[in-house]
């Protein structure tokens, strides 16, 4: 039965996109959209597809790495059909991706659902930590830009103090998680103990160093795939290291705000791109393009592998 924090959890990215996608169209007319589509350099759009789906066959190849040591030895195809099925059901239901995902591997390689989501989690884990470490990497190579940025849009005063409260705050909010038992702090701190959990088990694995290499190689195709996609758009085209990085950054936390980042998505580059001085329209253009080119792939693959499954594992489910 489903509770109204349930529904809530469907219904808000829903509403939520539902309002960015209204904002975003508001923002461009739909004709201007139209014509930069039309001239858009397929060439790089096609490519930056094409790295997108490499991530993620590299991403179903490297599950089999973490089912090796469970004892199972699924069919590569399984798992790819089981990557696409769960981002094209994570288009409907937040985070209902991951669960249909191990419930596929139970139906069809005989995985307990237990232990084939808490791969999922694991990878999960190992996805956090690449984007914290690009986050990293952001801050690093382009600490000049950023900080200038910060000195020109606040008062140095205002950020010190900003800074102070900041920092009182994380200190207040980890002692108070670290002692208290409120449903609040058990859960941060489930999800803290879990996080480290799934990372120190990436390194017992028996083929680490292998899962470790297309952890790191798919996020590489990610950057790349957003970066070659730029190169579309000739307005993007003298966009820079730190436009690249804080646009993906961005554009992948809202993702996570609305199911697969519809209407977020684009309004994500916009803020990220006019950091840079690029104008609003190309970036809204191109965040549109981009995303709305990565979700046909998800609705075609993803859709051809809910109807194949089946149809490849006949003499499974005929048994």
């Amino acid at each position: 039965m489903s509770t109204p924090k349930s529904i809530l959890k469907v219904v808000l990215p829903l509403l939520l996109g539902v309002v960015l996608v209204w904002y975003s169209l508001s923002q461009i007319s739909v004709s201007k959209l139209i014509q930069y589509f039309k001239d858009a350099d397929y060439f790089w759009i096609i490519l930056g597809v094409s790295l997108g789906i490499l991530s993620h066959v590299c991403r179903a190849y490297r599950w089999l790495f973490m089912a090796e040591p469970l004892g199972y030895r699924p069919k590569f195809a399984n798992s790819f059909m089981a990557v696409y099925s769960a981002y094209l059901i994570n288009l409907t239901i937040p985070r209902a991706g991951e669960v249909a995902r191990a419930s596929i591997l139970t139906t069809y390689e005989d995985v307990p659902f237990d232990k084939g989501f808490g791969t999922i989690v694991a990878e999960r884990v190992a996805d956090t930590l690449m984007l914290l470490l690009i986050i990293g990497i952001a801050l690093v190579l382009e600490f000049e830009f950023i900080y200038s940025f910060f000195m020109e849009k606040f008062n140095p005063a205002t950020l010190l103090i900003g800074g102070a409260i900041l920092l009182l705050l994380v200190l207040g909010l980890y002692f108070f998680i670290r002692r208290s038992s409120s449903k609040f702090a058990l859960k941060v701190k489930s999800f803290v103990k879990g996080l480290i959990e799934g990372a120190l088990s990436i390194f017992k694995m028996k083929k680490k160093w292998a899962f470790i290499f297309y952890t790191v190689f798919i996020w590489v195709l990610y950057l790349s795939m957003f970066y070659v996609t730029t190169l579309a758009l000739p307005e993007l085209g003298n966009i820079s290291l730190a436009g690249v990085l804080i646009g993906f950054i961005l554009a992948s936390f809202s993702i996570a705000a609305t199911n697969g980042g519809i209407g977020s998505f684009p309004e994500a580059i916009v803020i990220a791109f006019t950091l840079f001085n690029i104008p609003e329209d190309p970036s809204r253009a191109f965040g549109w393009i981009m995303w709305s080119s990565q979700t046909l792939v998800i609705i075609v693959l993803g859709g051809l592998s809910l109807i194949y499954l089946p149809i490849y594992n006949r003499k499974k489910t005929s048994v």
